[in-house]
């Protein structure tokens, strides 16, 4: 995969991928995975604002973005995205809001292309963390356990 930066993260590198001006994915790459430079100004700024997040929970992204996926895979990641910090809603109740099933939002969750920025993070099983990038243990949910903690300060 062709990365135009790749950010050191505390718990990992987030691998990122842009045009010069749009933000077009996010994807958690192995802790072992060698940082790369920003190639261009806008990776540059994604960069930037991701470790703003990462120094304090509060900021707010202002970066364009684009979204390729189905009609109900846009309405699920916008309503993840309106879930304020410190938040969480389940997978049912995402799916109640939308008029959907629980597992098409945990699908939808899982096929996000910019997590952090679009925060599936949030979104939990109706009686425990649920899962996270379409797996149910390890270092996925590790991940989503430190940006919920995160999240709570």
């Amino acid at each position: 995969m062709d990365y135009q930066a790749k950010l050191s993260v505390p718990f990992g590198v987030l691998g990122i991928r842009c045009t010069d001006d749009v933000l077009t994915g996010i994807e958690f790459l192995p802790c072992l995975t060698a940082p790369q430079l920003p190639s261009n100004a806008f990776a540059q700024q994604v960069c930037e604002q991701l470790s703003s997040y990462l120094g304090d929970p509060d900021f707010r992204f202002s970066l364009p973005f684009a979204l390729y996926g189905t009609v109900h895979q846009n309405k699920v990641w916008q309503a993840m995205g309106s879930i304020p910090r410190g938040e969480t809603r389940s997978y049912g109740e995402l799916a109640a809001e939308l008029r959907s099933g629980a597992q098409a939002v945990g699908q939808a969750c899982g096929a996000n292309p910019i997590p952090v920025i679009i925060p599936c993070h949030r979104v939990v099983g109706k009686s425990g963390l649920g899962g996270f990038m379409h797996h149910a243990g390890g270092k996925p949910l590790d991940i989503k356990r430190w940006l919920l903690a995160h999240e709570q300060r």
